[in-house]
């Protein structure tokens, strides 16, 4: 088993996070939520991770980003509402806690990303999100 000690002084399984990314992919609600609430991909840098969804229907004003512990929470719902629109909700849950990671996001051309550091420490606490 490979552990990495990070900043936080938290062991960071690398096998634990393969076999997590591996199981995201393989579920099948994953495809069924791209196709019924919006696309979401996750990527991964060396400093970071990056979640991306597409959310072309929506203004960033409409869009909110909550991170609880080890999960991110993405809702989009139109405003005013409307009753043949719905508020849209993914959520993903990693396999330590993002909420004590520096969590960003930025919203351009129908695409969220959140980046979620994998160095620099957060508040530790469950917030939301400001997209600038």
């Amino acid at each position: 088993m490979t552990k990495k000690k990070d900043d936080q002084n938290q062991d960071l399984d690398f096998d634990l996070v393969e076999k997590w990314l591996e199981n995201y992919f393989l579920d099948p609600l994953t495809s069924y939520y791209d196709q019924t609430q919006f696309q979401i991909d996750v990527y991964e840098t060396d400093k970071e991770w990056i979640v991306e969804a597409i959310l072309s229907q929506f203004e960033a004003s409409e869009i909110q980003v909550y991170i609880e512990e080890e999960k991110l929470i993405i809702s989009a719902s139109k405003y005013p509402p409307s009753p043949d629109q719905q508020t849209r909700i993914r959520s993903i849950d990693f396999p330590y806690k993002i909420n004590q990671r520096k969590v960003s996001a930025s919203f351009s051309n129908g695409i969220l990303e959140v980046f979620i550091s994998k160095t620099e420490k957060g508040s530790g606490k469950n917030r939301f999100i400001t997209l600038p």
